[in-house]
C-alpha cells in the first residue's frame, strides 16, 4: 500500500512513471539508463574505426566543448562549421561519437543520481511517519509528556518541509536527463549536416 503521507505530498509533482518496469522510480519521463545513438545519428553508422578516431586530440577537445549545455546551440553549430571544412565523414561521424559517448555518460550519471534522490525521499518519508506514530503514542500516554510532544513536532515539522522542499526540485531533476538527449540529438543533426550530399544520378 502506498504511504498516504507521499500520496499527498505528490499531489502537484510528477508521480511514479507508468510502465517505468522500476516502481521505485520518481519521474513522469521513461526510466532509460542509455541512449541510442542510432536514434540520435542520422548519418552513417558508426563503426569501430569510427570509435578510435573519436579519441583523436582535436575530436575530442571539440565534443567535450560542444556537450556543454552553457554552449548555446548556435554556437555550437558554428564551430561544428569550422571543423566540417576539410573534414571527412568518418571525421564528422567520429565528432558525433565523442559527443555522444560524452553526453551519455554524464546523462547515465544523472540518472542514478535520480535514483539516489528517490530513495533519500523513501527514507525521509518512512521518518515522517515513524515521528507521527511517536506523537501518537505520547499523545495517547495517560499522562501526555507535552514538552516531549511539542519537540517531536518540531521535528516533524522539519522533515515535513525538507521533504517537501526537495520535491518541489524533482521536476527539474526529472527534465535533466530529457534536457541532455535533446541536445545529443540536436548536435547529432548539425554535425550530419556537414555530410556531402551525394549528387543525384542523371
Amino acid at each position: 500500500m502506498k504511504r498516504l503521507l507521499i500520496a499527498a505530498l505528490l499531489l502537484t509533482t510528477p508521480a511514479l512513471a507508468e510502465g517505468s518496469g522500476d516502481p521505485t522510480w520518481p519521474c513522469i519521463q521513461r526510466k532509460q539508463p542509455h541512449l541510442s545513438i542510432g536514434q540520435l545519428w542520422p548519418g552513417p553508422p558508426p563503426d569501430a574505426a569510427a570509435a578510435h578516431l573519436a579519441q583523436r586530440p582535436d575530436i575530442a577537445a571539440l565534443a567535450q566543448v560542444l556537450e556543454q549545455r552553457r554552449l548555446p546551440m548556435d554556437e555550437a553549430e558554428v564551430q561544428i562549421a569550422a571543423f566540417a571544412k576539410g573534414a571527412s565523414a568518418a571525421e564528422l561521424t567520429a565528432l558525433f561519437v565523442a559527443v555522444f559517448d560524452r553526453i551519455d555518460a554524464y546523462r547515465s550519471r544523472i540518472m542514478a543520481g535520480v535514483a539516489r534522490y528517490a530513495e533519500k525521499q523513501t527514507a525521509l518519508s518512512d521518518q515522517i511517519e515513524a515521528r507521527r506514530a511517536e506523537m501518537a503514542r505520547l499523545s495517547a500516554a495517560a499522562a501526555p509528556d507535552f514538552d516531549k510532544i511539542d519537540a517531536e513536532e518540531e521535528r516533524l515539522d522539519w522533515d515535513v518541509r525538507i521533504f517537501t522542499d526537495r520535491q518541489a526540485q524533482l521536476t527539474y531533476v526529472c527534465e535533466t536527463p530529457v534536457i541532455l538527449e535533446q541536445r545529443a540529438f540536436a548536435l547529432g543533426r548539425a554535425i550530419a549536416a556537414h555530410l556531402a550530399t551525394p549528387t543525384p544520378v542523371p
